[in-house]
C-alpha cells in the first residue's frame, strides 16, 4: 500500500504523510494548537529559548571567548544568536532589577515623604525664633553699616541702594537657589496660584535662561510628588544607557585590534560578555534578595568580571596573556572614562523629561 500525501496547512504543499515536518516550510505535520505549543511558540519565536540556549549557556560561564570565537567562525546555528541571548538574559535581569528597584524606590519615598514633613514642622516651629534673629540682624547690620551711611545724603543713600539691588539681581539671575520657602510654595499650590508664581518662590526669575527654567519646573513638580517615583528616573535610564554603551565599548575593541576583524566581529564578543555579566549580576541581586552576601564575596565576584574579561580577549584575539592584560586594562579604564559622563548627561536629559 502506498503512502498517502497530506496538505500543510502552513504553505498547502503536498508531502508524504509520513514525514513528520513539511519538506517545503518546515511546520510541522501534526500539531494541535494548545496553551502549552502557543506559549512555546511565543518565546520561541522571540527569544529562541530552546536547546541553544542551554547549549550556550555552559561554554559561556566556563570557557570564557569560546562561543563568540566559535560564531565568528561560522557555528552559528549550534549556538544563540549572541543578540538573542543579550536580549533574552537582560529581559531576566531587569525583571530580577525592578525587585530590588521597587524595594528602593519605596524606601526613598518614604525618606523623601519623611523628609518634606520634618521641614514644614521645623518651619512652624522656629517662626518665633526667627522674628527676634530678624531683628538682632537688622540691629547688627546697622550699627555694621553705620560708619559706611554717615555722612550720606538721601540722593546718595538711595543711588546705593539702587547699587546694590542692582549686584543681588545680576549675581542671581541665572543661579539656583534652594532656599525657598516652602509654607509659602504649598500655599500657592493649595489655592491654585499660577504656575509662574510658584517658580518665583522656588527663585525662578524673568530673565534666567532656558536650563534654569527647566530645573525650577522640574523642581515644583518633585516638591508637589513630595519626591515620589524619582528614584525611578534614574533607574529608567539605565536600560537605555546599557543599549548605547555596548556598541561603545565594541567600537573600544575596534580601536585595540584594528586588524583582527571587522566592528560586527567586536559586537558579537559584546553581546557575549555583556549577557555574562547580565548573568552575574542578576544572581547577585537574585540570591542578595534573599540572603545576604558579604560585601567582600560581592567584591570578588564583581572584580571576577575582569579576569573573565581578560581571558575572554585571550582566546578571543588569540594574543598573549601579558599584551592580552595591558590591552583589557586600557579598554576597561578607556570605557569607564568614557561612560561617567555620559551617564551624567543621559541622567540630566531624563530629569529634564521627569
Amino acid at each position: 500500500m502506498e503512502p498517502t500525501n497530506k496538505i500543510c496547512k502552513n504553505c498547502e504543499t503536498s508531502f508524504n504523510e509520513t514525514y513528520e515536518f513539511c519538506p517545503h516550510c518546515g511546520q510541522k505535520a501534526k500539531e494541535d494548537l494548545t496553551i502549552g505549543v502557543l506559549f512555546y511558540n511565543t518565546i520561541s519565536n522571540y527569544f529562541s529559548f530552546d536547546a541553544r540556549f542551554f547549549r550556550s549557556f555552559i561554554p559561556l560561564m566556563f570557557k570564557p571567548g569560546y562561543i563568540a570565537k566559535e560564531f565568528v567562525k561560522g557555528k552559528r546555528l549550534q549556538y544563540l544568536h549572541p543578540a538573542q541571548y543579550y536580549l533574552f538574559v537582560s529581559v531576566i535581569f531587569f525583571f530580577i532589577l525592578s525587585f530590588k528597584v521597587n524595594e528602593f524606590n519605596r524606601a526613598a519615598d518614604e525618606a523623601f515623604k519623611k523628609g518634606f514633613e520634618l521641614e514644614k514642622k521645623v518651619n512652624i516651629d522656629k517662626e518665633p525664633i526667627l522674628d527676634s534673629l530678624e531683628i538682632q540682624k537688622i540691629k547688627d547690620s546697622i550699627l555694621m553699616q553705620q560708619p559706611v551711611v554717615v555722612g550720606l545724603d538721601e540722593k546718595e543713600r538711595r543711588a546705593l541702594d539702587s547699587t546694590l539691588k542692582a549686584n543681588i539681581s545680576n549675581s542671581s539671575k541665572n543661579s539656583i537657589n534652594f532656599g525657598y520657602d516652602t509654607k509659602i510654595l504649598d500655599s500657592l499650590i493649595t489655592i491654585g496660584a499660577p504656575e509662574k508664581e510658584q517658580l518665583q518662590v522656588l527663585g525662578l526669575n524673568e530673565e534666567s535662561n532656558f536650563l534654569a527654567r527647566s530645573f525650577y519646573k522640574h523642581l515644583l513638580k518633585f516638591h508637589k510628588q513630595k519626591g515620589a517615583g524619582s528614584v525611578n528616573v534614574f533607574f529608567d535610564t539605565i536600560p537605555i544607557a546599557l543599549f548605547i554603551f555596548l556598541p561603545i565599548f565594541a567600537f573600544i575593541l575596534k580601536l585595540f585590534y584594528w586588524r583582527r576583524g571587522s566592528y560586527s566581529h567586536h559586537l558579537v564578543f559584546s553581546f557575549y560578555y555583556f549577557s555574562y555579566l547580565f548573568i552575574i549580576l542578576g544572581l547577585l541581586i537574585g540570591i542578595n534578595y534573599f540572603v545576604d552576601i558579604p560585601g567582600w564575596i560581592e567584591f570578588i565576584v564583581v572584580l571576577s568580571t575582569f579576569f573573565y574579561l581578560w581571558l575572554s580577549m585571550k582566546r578571543f584575539y588569540e594574543q598573549g596573556y601579558f599584551v592580552t592584560f595591558i590591552k583589557t586594562g586600557f579598554a576597561t579604564f578607556v570605557y569607564m572614562m568614557l561612560i561617567f559622563p555620559a551617564s551624567f548627561l543621559l541622567m540630566a536629559a531624563t530629569i529634564l523629561f521627569y
